[in-house]
């Protein structure tokens, strides 16, 4: 791990913290795109997963209880198969392949909340039903194995649920630590961890805590529009960069 390697990790899992620990966790895919851009993909998907991990334990205690149980079990049910759909998928796929599946992801991320905030895209008035939320976690499942990017997905369920901000967050948080404990064993049993993604997982995280704790933080006092707004201009520009890899 140089020099030039660790000064483009360390902005990126601070970056995954803060939103997991502060912004609802849809944005910390960012921190897996970043990576990608300066090694292959599969090991920036097995890096950041142990560091998602600790923040989503560190993260835990603010939120404790304070989620929708019965969100989080209905998305948790159809994430699983989905799980199971991207572990496939890696077994079959090049890398390439990933590099235009987390740009793609990383674009579209950012196209649906401008349709959104355009109000050309609305947040349904009425709660999605329960197959809507197994469909949701199915999709939110599946992204999140491939680019770490569950958080858009579920966003969509949730937001139909009218949850306030702090039931929102700590939903997220609930669901994606659960989420990862499950990516974990395919991860493991597909090799992406490696004895390079364990030595730098072991000096990134305290980077990780860091950011957890700035999340924490700034989810009370940091407006929401200036955080995405950092977001979408990081995801514009390596999704980009991202597919251009992938294609070239």
């Amino acid at each position: 791990m140089d020099w030039t390697l660790y000064a483009v990790a360390v902005p990126a899992v601070v970056f995954a913290g803060v939103s997991k620990g502060g912004f609802g966790s849809g944005a910390a895919f960012a921190g897996a795109s970043i990576l990608a851009l300066v090694m292959e993909p599969g090991v920036a998907l097995g890096l950041m997963l142990p560091l998602l991990m600790l923040i989503d334990v560190a993260t835990l205690r603010p939120y404790w209880k304070r989620w929708s149980w019965p969100d989080a079990r209905l998305l948790l049910m159809g994430a699983v198969p989905g799980v199971v759909l991207g572990a496939l998928l890696y077994r079959a796929a090049e890398p390439d392949v990933f590099r235009l599946l987390i740009g793609a992801i990383s674009l579209g991320f950012v196209g649906w909340q401008a349709l959104s905030r355009a109000g050309m895209i609305r947040a349904r008035e009425r709660a999605m039903p329960v197959w809507g939320g197994g469909l949701a976690g199915l999709v939110a499942g599946f992204t999140s194995f491939v680019s770490h990017a569950g958080g858009p997905p579920a966003a969509v369920y949730l937001l139909s649920r009218r949850l306030d901000k702090t039931a929102f967050q700590a939903t997220t948080v609930l669901l994606f630590w659960l989420v990862n404990v499950v990516k974990f064993i395919p991860y493991a049993f597909l090799g992406i961890f490696t004895m390079q993604t364990v030595v730098m997982d072991v000096l990134l995280a305290p980077f990780a805590l860091l950011g957890a704790w700035l999340g924490v933080k700034a989810h009370r006092v940091v407006p929401e529009a200036l955080f995405f707004a950092i977001t979408y201009v990081l995801l514009t520009v390596t999704g980009a960069k991202l597919i251009w890899d992938g294609l070239s």
